[in-house]
């Protein structure tokens, strides 16, 4: 694999990241509303690409591994510095890397909001099973003591 290779694989991934970036706000928007076979279409359409920029991700360590370079940052530099194209390497590297960051804060975004609604259900849950209680106040504005919970259904 030459560079004009490595140079190929930063530039699909970064259409790659693209299109997962846009596929992470529209599951985001997806949650939101609720809308669950909108939800797994959008898993369906992730998989392939998470799969594809680990594939890619592994034949660029590949590649600098074959130079006895280190697949990190310092590593491409050095392959870089090697190149013709070396600067643009470098450059497609930092948007590509720019890129993942954002998908990474797109998708913890939408891991808050799914632990949110999970804790939101629970205790929604917990009330109509009768194992919870929402917190209710006697007249004094203290903690009402409530002698014995019914689930709701036997209220």
């Amino acid at each position: 694999m030459q560079s004009n290779d490595l140079l190929q694989l930063f530039i699909e991934d970064i259409g790659t990241a693209q299109r997962l970036l846009e596929l992470i706000d529209a599951e985001f928007q997806a949650m939101g509303e609720r809308d669950l076979p909108r939800l797994e279409q959008i898993l369906g359409e992730k998989l392939p690409l998470l799969s594809l920029l680990d594939q890619h991700g592994s034949a660029r360590s590949k590649l600098l591994g074959e130079q006895q370079l280190s697949a990190d940052r310092a590593g491409l530099e050095a392959f870089a510095a090697r190149q013709s194209n070396g600067a643009e390497l470098l450059t497609r590297s930092d948007e590509l890397n720019q890129l993942l960051e954002s998908c990474r804060d797109a998708n913890q975004r939408n891991g808050r909001l799914i632990r949110a609604n999970q804790a939101s259900l629970k205790s929604v849950l917990g009330i109509l099973r009768g194992g919870e209680t929402p917190g209710l106040y006697d007249s004094r504005g203290g903690a009402a003591r409530i002698a014995q919970q019914r689930p709701l259904s036997q209220a």
